[in-house]
């Protein structure tokens, strides 16, 4: 067989890709993945019952932001490592800058404090659970959000791992939120990030073996 026959019968039947696949299966596993971890928040710990005053409170919606700026800045660092030989570069300042906000922002509060509110601003009255209850809400989203990434062609399988672990985090945390009563500050920079990290941690781990393809 000479060889441009052989590329033509290649070639043969063959369909257009959809560029936009990745991008329908990135936004499938975060929506379904949110509403699992909604239900699973609804169904263990339930909203908290001032939720409709909240909604009119300034630090809500503050502490909203928080998780919230840092899922978006993890989706444009992982946009950028599920394709090969694509630098990240400046974009790591989405994952960096919110972070050094709430930490500055909690120093600030414990600095202003009296000496004898300082600790309890800082473990209020979940930090036993609040880590491992973020934890649990990101399960959901965790799975999806690999499930999608698996579909693309990562090739830093385990950095990959951490910021798509730190996506599923992030995202349950902004679920965690309806629920969670700490308003303080300082106890968001702490708790609420060690909460994000657990997954991110298992997707630094497992990265290698759940991605490969």
């Amino acid at each position: 067989m000479k060889t441009e026959d052989l590329i033509s019968m290649m070639a043969s039947g063959v369909a257009p890709v959809d560029r936009r696949l990745p991008v329908k299966q990135m936004a499938q596993a975060l929506a379904l993945g949110g509403l699992g971890s909604l239900l699973l928040m609804l169904k263990i710990y339930g909203l908290r019952p001032d939720l409709a005053v909240m909604l009119g409170v300034p630090l809500f919606w503050i502490k909203l932001a928080f998780p919230t700026t840092l899922a978006v800045g993890a989706m444009l660092v992982l946009r950028r490592l599920v394709r090969p030989g694509l630098r990240v570069g400046a974009r790591w300042a989405g994952i960096a800058l919110p972070s050094l906000a709430v930490w500055l922002g909690g120093a600030l509060v414990l600095l202003s404090a009296p000496a004898v509110q300082r600790l309890p601003l800082l473990m209020g009255i979940s930090w036993r659970s609040c880590p491992f209850n973020i934890a649990l809400l990101s399960i959901p989203l965790f799975i999806g959000i690999f499930w999608a990434v698996r579909g693309m062609a990562p090739t830093r399988l385990r950095l990959t791992g951490a910021v798509a672990g730190l996506l599923a985090g992030a995202t349950a945390t902004m679920v965690y939120c309806l629920h969670c009563p700490e308003m303080g500050v300082p106890f968001w920079g702490v708790w609420y990030f060690l909460g994000i990290l657990i997954p991110a941690a298992v997707g630094l781990l497992l990265g290698p073996r759940l991605l490969r393809w």
